[in-house]
């Protein structure tokens, strides 16, 4: 009544998992897998970096400035000669007045022209009442102050705008290098990815056989406990004597042993495929296809072509984009040795205005140009960078070369291996169904007295043998179907499917 209560509830605890629910669950909690994830969103932010060097740079400053003096354009004797330069000219004009009034009065003649003369008379008298001294010392005192910057306080804003013209081509093979790591980085994220799967696979599908050989060794067992009662029947009877005995309980005494082996082994397999999809490793797990009678056999994949196997293999697409990145590497160290072109334009504001003699008001001015940078001589240095780079793409087109062969190599081999663990598993089957036919020939004619006991546990030793065999194919052609598809670059294509 106990067991009946508490079994439902044990089922319920269990985690039934299909092959597909393992394979996600390992990749959501892979870490591994999701650093390369963030490694992609880093190649496409840098290739949106690369990108902007195609528009213009537009950049704003401010600035304030407090001097303690300002800038005299002129001496401080000079400046004083300024702010009294129309008392100066009054004294030299009026010293000039009287001395051409004591040359005139100095000659009889001219004295007497001039006494005779209002018109003179007048115009003397005129210029001797002039005093142009304070206007003069007034306009002295303007350009004094005007030589007389004030510069106490500076403001300074300016925009500026530049647009890279011609860079020798460096912008554009810099851009094809970042789409390029881009895809480098989703490349590592698949190759990642399919060895996930493959390990997932492997884990699961050797529980599957762990759990199958568990039930095999339960159902062995239950046949020498039975034999074992059998025979002790007939000892008792005096048919069989204590050495047949002996035999059987050793049997079932190493059928036990096997039993107890497959139920820690399959313990000890499923804590590690918990720890590869993120569970803890006390959970409890039920494979879908663990107590099948028969393991399921993948699917035939579709013959592909080698171009079509290197185009699908993510290993193969690295060294393909890394020889294409080194080839656009020696673009941009090649570009380093042409010229340079770029567009400016510039609005500059200031206080004080120095469109307007350095007045303490805001102005503004604008300028534009183009700025050519023309590279001479750097000591080969551009010369010897762009011939390693040349050396380094060719060392990826040779290492693409060769990674070529080698897939073509393991394609080979495991579909050789698939073949044969396809035919194994049907040679397998026939052993089977002649083993349990034998099987059951043997254990009724054991019951009715015509079969000995050693021929019955060779019987049932070669059932035992059959189908181990036959769980083992199975398992084999499945890690060969997965092996297949992993080197043919059809994981990421079929979704993981079988």
């Amino acid at each position: 009544m106990i067991m009946a209560v508490l079994l439902p509830c044990f089922l319920q605890a269990q985690q039934m998992l299909t092959l597909e629910d393992c394979r996600q669950m390992a990749i959501d909690s892979n870490r591994e897998l999701n650093q390369s994830a963030i490694e992609i969103q880093m190649a496409s932010y840098d290739r949106g970096i690369a990108r902007a060097n195609y528009f213009p740079q537009v950049s704003a400053k401010a600035a304030y400035v407090y001097n303690d003096h300002d800038i005299n354009l002129i001496g401080d004797e000079a400046s004083r000669l300024l702010q009294n330069s129309g008392t100066i000219i009054q004294g030299q004009l009026t010293g000039t007045m009287n001395e051409l009034t004591q040359a005139i009065m100095a000659n009889p003649a001219a004295a007497q022209e001039f006494m005779a003369s209002p018109m003179w008379q007048t115009i003397f008298g005129a210029l001797s009442k002039t005093d142009v001294s304070a206007a003069i010392n007034q306009i002295g005192a303007q350009i004094d102050e005007a030589l007389h910057l004030d510069i106490h306080n500076v403001y300074i804003g300016a925009v500026n705008v530049t647009q890279p013209l011609f860079a020798g081509g460096k912008i554009i093979a810099a851009n094809r290098i970042a789409a390029l790591a881009e895809q480098l980085a989703k490349d590592k994220y698949d190759t990642k990815y399919q060895q996930i799967i493959v390990g997932i696979d492997q884990s699961y599908w050797q529980i599957v056989a762990i759990a199958a050989k568990k039930e095999l060794a339960e159902s062995y067992a239950g046949l020498l406990e039975k034999m074992v009662g059998d025979v002790t029947a007939l000892v008792a009877e005096g048919v069989a004597t204590e050495s047949d005995l002996l035999s059987v309980k050793v049997k079932a005494n190493e059928a036990a042993g096997m039993r107890l082996k497959a139920t820690n082994g399959l313990s000890l397999a499923k804590m590690l495929l918990c720890k590869e999809i993120g569970l803890p490793l006390d959970s409890e797990i039920v494979l879908a296809d663990e107590g099948g009678e028969k393991v399921p056999v993948p699917r035939v994949l579709p013959v592909k072509t080698m171009e079509e196997v290197w185009e699908d293999r993510p290993e193969i697409k690295s060294l393909g984009v890394a020889a294409e990145i080194y080839d656009n590497k020696v673009k941009v160290v090649r570009a380093d040795m042409l010229p340079t072109i770029a567009a400016t334009a510039n609005y500059v504001v200031s206080n004080p205005n120095v469109s307007q003699g350095f007045r303490n008001d805001f102005g503004g001015r604008f300028s534009a140009g183009v700025m050519v940078n023309i590279p001479i001589f750097h000591g080969y240095e551009a010369a010897y960078r762009t011939r390693k780079a040349k050396a380094e793409a060719r060392l990826y087109r040779s290492k693409l070369e060769d990674a070529k062969e080698m897939v073509c190599l393991e394609v080979s081999k495991y579909a050789n291996e698939r073949s044969e663990a396809l035919e194994s598993l049907m040679m397998a089957e026939s052993n089977l169904e002649s083993a349990e036919e034998n099987l059951r020939t043997a254990t009724v004619g054991f019951e009715e007295g015509v079969v000995d006991a050693n021929t019955a546990m060779a019987a049932q030793t070669a059932w035992l043998k059959a189908h181990s065999e036959y769980i083992e194919s199975g398992i084999a052609l499945q890690m060969a179907s997965v092996n297949l598809q992993r080197a043919q670059g059809d994981i990421m294509k079929e979704g993981g499917e079988n």
